[in-house]
C-alpha cells in the first residue's frame, strides 16, 4: 500500500491529507493562529468548584472556562501542586526535579473540595479541544508525548504499552528506561519504540526532559495568570508523532518553513527515512495535484455515494452522528430484497469505516442500516465492521445490530470533527442568483489585467480560474490567452484551479500574495 501526506500551507490555514493507493483516507485543517490545542500546557486559576459535579471550571484564557473532573487531577497532584507553588514563589530560583518531595497520593473517592478552592494556581494540559459549546477538559496529570516515549514529571513508574507482546522485549525496553531516568519522572513505552535501539531511546527521553526543564523555566516567568507553558508541536508534527508509519513514501508539503519544520523531525524520528519529505514549489495547488480536490468534494457533505446508486445521507447533531443507509436506484424485487439489502450494507459499513476516519467523527455514531431477516447476514455485517475499525488508531466500540437494525458505535472524540461546506456560494452573484452574461467574463478579466499591469504596477503574477475558464482561453492557433500576451507581456501565467467556482478567479503576486484587483466595477 502507498501511503502520502499532502500538507497544503496557506497564511491562514494548514489542509493535511492522508492518501493510501491514492485514496483520501484521512483530512484535516487548522487554522495557523489555532489555540487551546491537545497537549497545550496552561498555568490556570480555577474560577469555580463544583461539588455536585466534584469538578472544577478553570480559566485557562478560552472564552468558556475548562472543565476538569477530580479523576483527573491525578494521583501525584499533592507532589506536584506543592512543587509549582514554591517555584512560583522563587522565580529566581533554578527549578530542580530532584528536590520534588513525594506526598500522599489522592484517593480515587476523594472531593475536588478538600484539594481546590477558588482563585488558586493550577498547572494543566489540554486533552479535549473545545467542541460546540463546551470549553477545553483538562487534566492535572502532565505529559509530554514523544515519538516512542511519553514523559510523565512527578511520576516514578516505567510502563510498557500492552501492544508489545514479547516479554523479552517488554523486559529489555523497562530495564533501558529504569537504567537511565531520572528521579521523580514517569515513563510510559509507545508500541513504536519496539525494537529501538538504546541509543534511540536515550535521545528521545533527553528530548523530552530538555522540554519539561524549559516549561518550568516559562512557568517561572509567567507574569499573568492564564498563561501559556507549552504549546503543543504544530498539527502537522503531531501527525507524524502519532500516526508516523515506515511505509509512507512521501510527504509533499508546499511551505518551504514547514518543510524545514518536517524534515527536522523525521530525521529525528527516523534518521534513514528523511528523503521521503519532499517540497512541492509549482504554481499548480497542491491538492489538484494530486487528485485531492475532487475526492474532498465528493466524499464530504450531508449525501455521499458508495457503490450502484446506493448512498448514505450522514447528519450531525450536538449529541450524536446519525447515518442513514439508501440503496438508492438498485434492484427492489421481492425475491432479491434480503440478498440486496445485504450487499448494501456490507458496502456500506465499508464507506461509514472510511468516512469516521476522514471525518475525525467521533462520541456516539448511529447507523440506520437496511433491514435485514437473517441472523446470519447481520452478524456478518457486524463483523466487517469491526474488521473495518481495526486499522482506526482512535479508541473505539462497535456494538451488534439491535433488533431495529440499529448499529451504534462510540469513538473516541478529542477534536471537533472535520466539515466541509461541500455547497458553494457563487462568488460573482453572492447568492442572488443573477449575474452578467459570462461572455463577458473574458472581457472582465482583461480589464482586471489591465489594471495589475497599470495600477498595481505588478508585471509578473499568477491568475486563477476555472478549469474550464482555463480550456477556453487557452484554444485555437492564437488563442485568447496568447493575444492577451501579445497585449501585456510574457511575464504573467493563467492557471487552472479545480477547487474554484466558474466565474470565480484569483491574481497572486510572484511572491504568493494575493493582489487586491476590486474596483467599483462589478460583473453584476
Amino acid at each position: 500500500m502507498e501511503s502520502k501526506l499532502i500538507l497544503d500551507v496557506t497564511p491562514e490555514q494548514i489542509a493535511i491529507a492522508l492518501t493510501e493507493d491514492g485514496r483520501l483516507v484521512e483530512f484535516s485543517k487548522e487554522s495557523r493562529e489555532a489555540s487551546f490545542s491537545v497537549g497545550n500546557i496552561y498555568l490556570a486559576k480555577v474560577k469555580k468548584i463544583m461539588p455536585g459535579l466534584n469538578a472544577a471550571f478553570v480559566d485557562v484564557g478560552y472564552e468558556k472556562d475548562a472543565f476538569l473532573h477530580y479523576l483527573d487531577l491525578g494521583i501525584q497532584f499533592n507532589s506536584s501542586q506543592q512543587f509549582v507553588t514554591n517555584l512560583r514563589n522563587n522565580p529566581k530560583k533554578a527549578p530542580n526535579m530532584n528536590k520534588v518531595q513525594p506526598t500522599e497520593e489522592l484517593p480515587k473517592d476523594g472531593q475536588i473540595t478538600d484539594y481546590l478552592v477558588g482563585g488558586k494556581e493550577v498547572l494543566v494540559q489540554v486533552v479535549k479541544e473545545p467542541i460546540s459549546t463546551k470549553g477545553p477538559r483538562l487534566t492535572a496529570e502532565i505529559s509530554l508525548a514523544g515519538r516512542g516515549l511519553v514523559l510523565l514529571p512527578f511520576g516514578q513508574k516505567v510502563s510498557i504499552s500492552q501492544k508489545i507482546q514479547s516479554n523479552e522485549e517488554r523486559f529489555r525496553l523497562k530495564k533501558i528506561i529504569q537504567q537511565v531516568k531520572p528521579a521523580n519522572y514517569g515513563v510510559i513505552v509507545r508500541t513504536v519504540a519496539e525494537g529501538k535501539s538504546q541509543e534511540e531511546l536515550v535521545n528521545e527521553l533527553h528530548v523530552l526532559i530538555h522540554r519539561w526543564e524549559e516549561a518550568l523555566h516559562a512557568l517561572q516567568r509567567a507574569k499573568q495568570v492564564p498563561s501559556l507553558v507549552v504549546e503543543e508541536i504544530g498539527r502537522a508534527e503531531a501527525i507524524l508523532r502519532d500516526h508516523f508509519n515506515p511505509n509512507y513514501d512521501q510527504i509533499v508539503v508546499n511551505d518551504k518553513e514547514v518543510y524545514e519544520a518536517l524534515k527536522s523531525y523525521v530525521s529525528l524520528i527516523e534518521p534513514s527515512r528523511t528523503s521521503i519529505v519532499k517540497y512541492y514549489d509549482d504554481e499548480l495547488p497542491i491538492f489538484d495535484v494530486y487528485n485531492l480536490t475532487k475526492q474532498i468534494k465528493s466524499s464530504f457533505g450531508r449525501i455521499v455515494p458508495f457503490r450502484k446508486g446506493a448512498y448514505l445521507v450522514i447528519e450531525h447533531t450536538e449529541a450524536l452522528h446519525v447515518i442513514d443507509v439508501n440503496s438508492g436506484t438498485r434492484n427492489k424485487s421481492s425475491n432479491l430484497q434480503e440478498e440486496n439489502a445485504f450487499e448494501v450494507n456490507m458496502a456500506a459499513v465499508d464507506e461509514i469505516a472510511h468516512q469516521l476516519r476522514l471525518r475525525d467523527m467521533g462520541g456516539i455514531v448511529i447507523i440506520d442500516l437496511i433491514d435485514m431477516r437473517t441472523a446470519e447476514h447481520k452478524h456478518q455485517v457486524y463483523e466487517r465492521m469491526c474488521d473495518n475499525m481495526k486499522s482506526d488508531s482512535a479508541k473505539h466500540q462497535v456494538l451488534p445490530l439491535t433488533k431495529f437494525g440499529l448499529m451504534q458505535i462510540t469513538r473516541q472524540r478529542v477534536r471537533p470533527v472535520t466539515e466541509v461546506d461541500t455547497l458553494e456560494t457563487c462568488p460573482t452573484c453572492h447568492g442572488s442568483g443573477k449575474i452578467a452574461s459570462s461572455i463577458l467574463f473574458v472581457d472582465f478579466l482583461a480589464s482586471r489585467i489591465e489594471m495589475v499591469e497599470k495600477q498595481l504596477k505588478t508585471k509578473r503574477f499568477v491568475l486563477y480560474v476555472h478549469p474550464f475558464v482555463y480550456a477556453f482561453l487557452r484554444q485555437g492557433c492564437f488563442s485568447i490567452l496568447c493575444r492577451w500576451r501579445w497585449k501585456y507581456g510574457f511575464r504573467f501565467k493563467v492557471l487552472p484551479n479545480y477547487d474554484y467556482s466558474l466565474l470565480q478567479y484569483r491574481f497572486v503576486d510572484s511572491d504568493g500574495n494575493e493582489l487586491d484587483v476590486q474596483d467599483n466595477r462589478k460583473m453584476v
